[in-house]
């Protein structure tokens, strides 16, 4: 049995568009009409089960209806941009649906539905339209029925002959009349002024049409009524037929030109994939099941290897390339046991308990030999878990993960199932779903790890061309294969060395931060009057708030906040607070790093592995966890005194601390190319000095430190797209003084002020900001209507291309070091990076060569317009090296 379904595409795509959040993919495309509008079509598909289908939108702003009234839609605003340029998308989504559209010049939507509609109607099919336009509902018949969207795109009335008489209590012809009488707003359709609904349909019950109501206006009751109606007989005719939708407009097509045959998901797929539409995408695989990874798996003929026919696979290791895969106990791959591995080539597929890998020779050879191309997923991780293990490995050219987080490094997600379901037309079972999470982690062991294996090293296959083909269409293989493949080889290398932890040096320090910590307890009791619990804020509120009669600045759920921020407000109010800030840094200081890094330091070796995170930070810097040595607090002394514990490994060797100045100031000046800044750094003058004197219009001797501190206050604030609230509550100062010391500031560096503007402009447009290195940062707010998450990617567009070439800088400096010191002969090794600084071990003697070579490397890893300057300390342990 015949079903048409006519969708009113401007109208769907108008509900979609300010329903949903304005959403970008990762291109810089505004997808969040096209997202809404596709939810509601597959919807209808799927509910409705058409067989045939047509999606009419509007071709211009004029159409006949102007001829006649030339206002008509005229007080409607414009089309947002942002809609606008998702048309051709929708459209292309209908297209590759093999959904027909179609729009005609001098027409509306309205006018082709009808058309169709009343074609429908004679040839009794049962008829749906799909609109958010009441007018519409004129259309109605016994084979025609509207679906009416409410709010929102997903939910949806149906309207048929006895909802609009329970509705209105007319028949849907007079819903024309309806409009007639009291116009509508949204198409400036005038009716008759101060005649509003409820008038118009008492009107209706008692006299049927706007003609009736015409000939008789001397019946009507009221004299205002009287007289509105019958100075505007013209107008309420006029309006009728402004209402009126055409079922006779001139369409080169019919009915079967119109037919729906259902979609193959896997033409769909790839363009779902490049919108990013995630939730779509699930269905469509799970409506095909042959695009699911689980069903291609099952048809996956994988080999268990065992020692006695590991000869007869020794052909797989000639292959030029093949993707690895290894199995370990834990995620954190430092303490984890290798199990299994499993190896895929384009056809064959390989399972190796690791017993069978650490005995079979020709492996071990083809996993350490450079020249043999291989492919993971964490490059970094799978060497070192490796290495562990008595495996030695060399040659990967491809590390799925990285190359994920390159593309997009504002996607939160890069575990393999989100890669596999955002790069491909398939899903894979995340490892916690597999495995399970913390205390419920579970080993798989047999048939079920050996699938569960296969499954990934397939999978890694699979992605690597896709990836490798999207980097190269972003302008970012440079960048992935010379600099982020590179650093991780780098990293490998400096997690495996790990850092010498002083033992002794830290229970000693532990024992000194307790003492302190227990002296600070005393005196806070002493000034509280009373002991309580420090750590609890409901208690540490009473005593402050209630006791004390400190000012409540913030409440929260549960009583008073004692949040940092608050307290340091507070602390010029009163000595007690001063000294609770010091007790939660002493505290924090034994938990974190006393503790943490006695519980993370090796007894093997003494040493600490962290572990630096590479795919994390969207800007391009590196993190570090398992511990997190990026985080020491080094602005008091006590956490300074943390830096005493790390220490050469080997004895009469040394810490050499090389640190980057200013760069951050030197890549905005480079960016900027404001003639101020550069020339302040030519000079080789304290930036922080030269900003108060030209901020403050004084001589250089007449810089005070206040000065100078907000002169450093704002010039790193600009780095970071600070606002005037921000430099206000760093500086202790109002608003308004902070918003007038940004001003000075821009007015002396006209250059930052203008690269501020036009990056602000260019990620605009793009939808993304790149570094000096072409790294790139969508940034999917930049356009948004939300002021505060509009002002927030902002700020971020100007901040991103200083900080990602910041980090890009000494990322290349990393690269270039290693042959650097080949090169010089140097024993020295690279232990550490923390934000602008590398921190290496090396013999006393060569400490002179040493410095000569990092500056070197450092400073010349980029050409800018203001020289790149190198500090370099030395010492017996990292505090001295400071």
């Amino acid at each position: 049995m015949d079903k048409l379904v006519l969708i009113d595409g401007n109208s769907i795509a108008f509900r979609a568009f300010y329903a949903l959040p304005l959403l970008t993919n990762q291109s810089g495309t505004f997808t969040n009409a096209a997202y809404g509008f596709t939810m509601m079509l597959m919807k209808v598909l799927e509910e409705e089960k058409p067989t045939h289908v047509l999606v009419a939108f509007d071709a211009g702003r004029v159409t006949f209806r102007h001829t006649s009234y030339g206002d008509y839609k005229g007080k409607r605003d414009k089309t947002p941009g942002e809609l606008s340029e998702q048309f051709p998308l929708i459209k292309e989504i209908l297209d590759t649906l093999e959904i027909r559209h179609f729009e005609l010049d001098g027409y509306e939507a309205d006018d082709i539905i009808g058309t169709m509609a009343c074609a429908g109607d004679e040839q009794k099919i049962a008829t749906t339209i799909v609109t958010g336009d009441k007018d519409l509902l004129q259309l109605v018949t016994e084979h025609v029925t509207v679906l009416m969207t409410k709010k929102g795109v997903s939910d949806a009335q149906r309207y048929d002959i006895a909802e609009i008489d329970q509705r209105y209590g007319l028949k849907p012809k007079q819903i024309i009349d309806l409009k007639g009488l009291m116009g509508d707003s949204s198409d400036n359709i005038p009716g008759i002024p101060g005649v509003g609904e409820k008038t118009a349909l008492k009107l209706l019950h008692q006299y049927g049409s706007v003609e009736e109501v015409l000939a008789n206006v001397a019946d009507l009751p009221g004299k205002k009524l009287k007289e509105r109606v019958g100075e505007n007989k013209a107008q309420a005719l006029m309006s009728k037929e402004l209402a009126t939708i055409m079922c006779e407009t001139p369409l080169d097509f019919s009915l079967s030109d119109i037919i729906y045959r259902p979609f193959e998901p896997a033409k769909v797929a790839p363009l779902f994939k490049k919108l990013e539409f995630k939730s779509l995408l699930k269905r469509i695989s799970q409506e095909d099941e042959e695009s699911s990874v689980l069903s291609v798996v099952k048809e996956l003929t994988y080999h268990l290897l065992t020692e006695k026919d590991t000869s007869k696979w020794e052909k797989l290791l000639r292959e030029d390339q093949l993707s690895l895969y290894v199995e370990m106990s834990s995620p954190s791959y430092h303490r984890a046991e290798v199990s299994a591995l499993a190896l895929s080539s384009d056809h064959d597929h390989l399972f190796l308990p690791i017993e069978v890998a650490q005995g079979w020779e020709a492996f071990r050879e083809w996993l350490a030999d450079p020249s043999k191309k291989k492919c993971a997923y964490d490059v970094k991780g799978t060497q070192i878990a490796l290495k562990r293990n008595g495996l030695d490995s060399a040659g990967f050219t491809f590390d799925v993960m990285l190359a994920s987080y390159i593309i997009n490094p504002s996607e939160s997600a890069h575990e393999l199932s989100d890669i596999v379901e955002r790069k491909l037309d398939a899903s894979l079972p995340a490892d916690d779903e597999v495995y399970g999470k913390g205390a419920k982690r579970r080993s798989l062991q047999g048939e079920e790890l050996a699938a569960h294996l296969t499954r990934k090293t397939e999978t890694l296959t699979r992605l690597q061309p896709v990836l490798e083909e999207e980097l190269e269409e972003s302008g970012l293989s440079t960048l992935y294969f010379e600099l982020e493949l590179p650093v991780s080889h780098v990293l490998t290398e400096m997690e495996w060395q790990g850092v010498k932890v002083d033992k002794e040096g830290l229970q000693e320090l532990g024992k000194l931060l307790s003492a302190q910590l227990k002296e600070l307890t005393s005196k806070i009791y002493d000034l509280a009057g009373t002991e309580f619990n420090i750590n609890s804020p409901k208690q540490l509120g009473e005593i402050l708030f209630d006791k004390l009669g400190l000012p409540v600045l913030k409440k929260t759920k549960t009583g008073y906040s004692t949040s940092a921020d608050v307290l340091e407000k507070l602390a010029p109010q009163h000595e007690i607070v001063e000294e609770i800030l010091h007790y939660r840094q002493v505290s924090k200081l034994i938990s974190t790093y006393v503790e943490g890094l006695m519980k993370e330091r090796s007894e093997e070796d003494g040493k600490i592995h962290t572990r630096f995170q590479q795919a994390i930070a969207a800007t391009g810097r590196l993190s570090s966890t398992d511990p997190n040595l990026q985080n020491i607090p080094i602005r008091m002394e006590e956490g300074r005194r943390i830096r005493k514990v790390f220490i050469p490994s080997r004895e009469n060797w040394l810490l050499l601390a090389a640190d980057y100045s200013q760069i951050e100031l030197r890549v905005l000046a480079h960016l900027s190319a404001d003639e101020n800044l550069i020339e302040a750094f030519h000079s080789d003058m304290d930036i922080h000095t030269k900003t108060a004197m030209d901020v403050f219009k004084v001589k250089e001797e007449e810089v005070t430190s206040q000065m100078r501190r907000q002169a450093k206050a704002v010039n790193f604030g600009i780095v970071y797209g600070i606002s005037d609230y921000g430099l206000s509550q760093s500086l202790n100062i109002t608003r308004k003084e902070a918003a007038e010391f940004i001003e000075r500031y821009l007015e002396s560096y006209p250059g930052v002020h203008k690269y501020m503007e036009d990056i602000v402009k260019k990620a605009k447009k793009d939808g993304y900001v790149t570094t000096m290195l072409e790294r790139r940062r969508y940034l999917p707010d930049i356009n948004s209507p939300n002021f505060n998450r509009r002002s927030f990617a902002e700020r971020t567009a100007m901040n991103t291309p200083i900080q990602g070439s910041a980090a890009d800088i000494i990322k290349k400096a990393m690269v270039a070091m290693k042959s650097a010191l080949d090169e010089a002969d140097l024993s020295a090794t690279l232990l550490l990076q923390v934000h602008d600084e590398l921190i290496f071990e090396a013999p006393e003697e060569e400490l002179e060569t040493l410095s000569e070579v990092v500056c070197r490397v450092m400073e010349e890893a980029v050409e800018l317009s203001v020289p790149l300057r190198v500090d370099v300390d030395t010492g017996k342990t990292w505090y001295d090296a400071k």
